[in-house]
């Protein structure tokens, strides 16, 4: 068996859900970041390299995965980060009125 053959990576085992951790949001398998992290600064013009080197623990590999998975499910990816940024945008008018009536 070649080196390269031993050291092949099943693609399908970098992203991971686990229930009851991060909401079952899905996250590069082994490390707390969300692939919708990743999306997120992909979206704001930073390139997979750029994105890896802003996390050192992730591999450039890690990195195209999450990108794969929000491609192959942007339908879902991205009404489920419309939802997170509309109940952000909730919860800060929330403690800004919260703030006014204390004025």
């Amino acid at each position: 068996m070649s080196a390269a053959a031993q050291t092949q990576v099943d693609i399908g085992s970098l992203i991971t859900r686990t229930p009851g951790i991060k909401r079952g949001s899905p996250h590069v398998a082994g490390t707390g970041v969300l692939v919708r992290t990743i999306v997120r600064w992909y979206k704001l013009g930073m390139s997979p390299e750029e994105i890896a080197a802003e996390y050192p623990h992730l591999s450039l590999s890690q990195v195209y995965a999450a990108l794969a998975f929000y491609h192959a499910n942007r339908e879902e990816m991205e009404a489920h980060m419309a939802a997170e940024e509309a109940e952000s945008d909730r919860l800060e008018q929330e403690h800004l009125d919260k703030l006014k009536g204390k004025r």
